[in-house]
């Protein structure tokens, strides 16, 4: 039997616990060796979280004192609605931890943040390739069809 899963934001302390995590994020998307990203997009993301003016939050998952999962999102406003919107951006569990949960659990807790502030939407984007996502986020939502375009200016 697990040990019960502690979803919670994180804290200053908790930086050290939440790299690896990050980290293991950023390699999922083939971020890192000489692709990764620069330590200041870290350092600015990981302070974002502690800034009240920043519209940037985040979740971890804790199981026996110990980070197993991430997820970072951030509000937004929109032409098509008046209360703000959220775009969950960034999910990442342990592998140990996949399939126990940990993903829905803080999936919920972006679902929560999100009505205590009154918004009514969430959304997200994954690579079509992430097929163990794509399970669970077919049990948690659903998918709208639209297509990402993106480019780098």
């Amino acid at each position: 039997m697990t040990s019960p899963l502690l979803i919670r934001p994180p804290t200053p302390q908790d930086y050290a616990a939440w790299k690896p995590l990050w980290d293991g994020y950023n390699a999922f998307y083939e971020r890192e060796g000489p692709t990764a990203l620069p330590d200041a997009i870290t350092q600015a993301t990981w302070q974002r979280f502690f800034d009240a003016y920043e519209p940037v939050h985040a979740l971890v998952a804790e199981r026996d004192g110990k980070l197993v999962g991430l997820t970072h999102y951030l509000f937004h406003r929109s032409t098509t609605r008046i209360e703000p919107t959220c775009y969950l951006q960034d999910l990442f569990t342990l592998q140990s931890e996949r399939g126990q949960g940990v993903g829905r659990k803080l999936i919920e807790g972006v679902y929560q943040h999100a009505q205590r502030v009154g918004g009514h939407r969430v959304y997200w984007q994954t690579h079509v390739t992430n097929t163990a996502g794509r399970t669970l986020y077919d049990k948690v939502a659903e998918h709208s069809g639209f297509i990402i375009y993106a480019t780098t200016v």
